[in-house]
């Protein structure tokens, strides 16, 4: 420091100057520092304001992770319930085809039952138009009770059959022990030219066969009308169909009584004598007077009756089927090569009374007479 007085006044002036200098940058600090200290506790209460939102997020986020994992194992829990559920399913499904097919199976043996049975039991009987002579008359009571028609009886015998596939024939020996021997063999060599073949001989079961009376009556007084037109009153139309048909010009004669239904125009007539019904019956046709002439149709009136009913069923026993014939050759020449083999007696077999060969494709039912072959169609 220097001992001019002068000089020492600058010296402090110039300290002086220094220090309000210092204590001007110390304030500025100062105020840095509070400024900084303030925007500390912002940025530490932003921060905490941060934190908490993030602490929220992530609780948040925490809460969808987790709610994510349980529908995720839910929806793989329900995935592999409807996968099982599916399965179980396709195995029902796979159960119910199966009992499916195993119903349509049953239900096509019961069709085959019963298309068996029918054809057993149906009875069809095609009676021809014959001339019919009356050898007995009746009892003079019996004559009392029925004298308003006329009786007959028919009997109906339908003969035995069976049903003839193709690659099948049917043989009938004379002898029944030939049948006997033939059946006993497990299969023949047929020799058809240069070829063999094997055929299994069958025992035979028939169709079951009836026999039945048919008791008819037909009234000798009383036809029935229809096509009778409905374009009069009920009650004008059967009086115009009562004079019509008491009309002997016109083939009628006197009427006993009279039935007709207007819904239908179907009536009934009964007649005073004999022998009108008849003639009317036999023409079919009658001419009806309704202000114009009608014709309506007339049919005779008879009852029946189904009596003595009885079925038969059997084997016959000269009669052997054969199976698993091949079509080698034709037809005719087939069936002659298997008559020739079964009635050599180095074949066990004999004299043949008939033989009806059905080559592949085809079918035909065999009727039989007593047990041997009669007619095959």
């Amino acid at each position: 420091m220097s001992d001019n007085p002068e000089d020492l006044n600058g010296e402090l002036r110039s300290l002086d100057d220094e220090m309000i200098a210092a204590e001007a940058e110390l304030l500025k600090y100062k105020d840095l520092i509070e400024s900084a200290d303030n925007e500390r506790s912002r940025l530490l209460l932003e921060k905490a304001e941060a934190d908490n939102e993030k602490k929220k997020a992530e609780a948040e986020l925490q809460a969808l992770m987790d709610s994510e994992e349980k529908l995720t194992d839910q929806c793989n829990r329900d995935v592999q319930e409807v996968q099982e559920e599916m399965k179980s399913l396709d195995r029902v499904c796979q159960d119910l085809k199966r009992e499916r097919d195993d119903f349509r199976k049953k239900l096509q043996l019961k069709r085959d039952e019963s298309d068996s049975l029918q054809r057993k039991f149906k009875i069809q009987a095609h009676i021809p138009v014959k001339t019919v002579k009356f050898t007995r008359g009746l009892e003079a009571e019996e004559a009392d009770e029925r004298e308003d028609f006329v009786a007959s009886v028919f009997t109906v015998t339908q003969r035995p059959s069976f049903r003839l596939k193709g690659g099948q024939a049917l043989i009938t020996f004379e002898e029944e022990k030939v049948a006997e021997q033939i059946l006993r063999l497990a299969k023949c060599s047929v020799t058809c030219d240069k070829s063999k073949m094997d055929v299994k001989p069958y025992s035979l079961t028939l169709d079951p066969s009836v026999k039945f009376e048919v008791h008819i009556k037909v009234s000798k007084k009383t036809i029935k009308f229809r096509n009778a037109p409905p374009t009069l009153p009920e009650e004008r139309m059967r009086d115009r169909l009562e004079l019509s048909f008491s009309r002997a010009s016109r083939g009628g004669g006197e009427v006993e009584k009279l039935e007709y239904n207007k819904s239908n125009g179907t009536g009934r007539v009964t007649f005073v004598n004999t022998g009108v019904a008849e003639n009317l019956a036999l023409r079919g046709k009658f001419c009806v007077d309704t202000g114009s002439d009608v014709v309506v149709d007339v049919f005779p009136v008879y009852d029946y009756q189904l009596k003595k009913f009885q079925t038969y069923s059997g084997a016959p026993n000269r009669t052997v089927l054969l199976g698993g014939i091949q079509g080698l050759m034709d037809e005719e020449d087939l069936q002659d090569h298997l008559e020739i083999h079964f009635q050599k007696p180095s074949n066990y077999g004999g004299e043949v009374e008939n033989i009806k060969y059905v080559p592949d494709g085809k079918e035909l039912t065999a009727f039989f007479s007593e047990d041997g072959i009669e007619k095959a169609n």
